[in-house]
């Protein structure tokens, strides 16, 4: 997947795609299942969901399961992302999931979000990863 912009993803299959995986969440507690899938460069969708855990704050992200489905499935970078509710309605990742999803996307990873897609940069502005500590590195 070289040249990406919004007209080029298919966010229908992406929708698609993270729908599966949101039915495979496990959340007995919170029962608010959590779907995310994501194009790779390489052009293969990755795809993740939430894990809850009875202590709650050790409960993992459909965006971690995800990042973590990234690597296992060969690595890479990642292009285009979606994340859907119980319902199939899109969600916005938290800032933690952003900083993740930030560290593990391409520069300008497009997003489906609640008001349009939008870049990573955009709903992390300012942020802090291996692209700045790159740069930093060279100077």
């Amino acid at each position: 997947m070289t040249s990406v912009t919004p007209e080029s993803i298919d966010w229908e299959a992406l929708r698609l795609a993270a729908t599966e995986a949101m039915r495979k969440a496990y959340v007995p507690y919170s029962k608010f299942p959590v779907g995310a899938a994501a194009f790779a460069d390489d052009g293969r969708i990755v795809s993740g969901c939430n894990v809850e855990n009875a202590s709650y704050g050790l409960t993992l992200c459909a965006e971690c399961a995800l990042v973590s489905g990234l690597h296992m499935s060969g690595g890479g970078k990642l292009v285009a992302f979606t994340c859907v509710d119980g319902n199939g309605g899109i969600l916005m990742p938290c800032g933690r999931c952003r900083q993740l999803l930030f560290e593990h996307s391409t520069e300008g990873m497009l997003l489906q979000t609640v008001s349009g897609v939008k870049t990573i940069d955009e709903v992390i502005p300012d942020a802090f990863g291996p692209r700045q500590l790159d740069e930093y590195a060279g100077q």
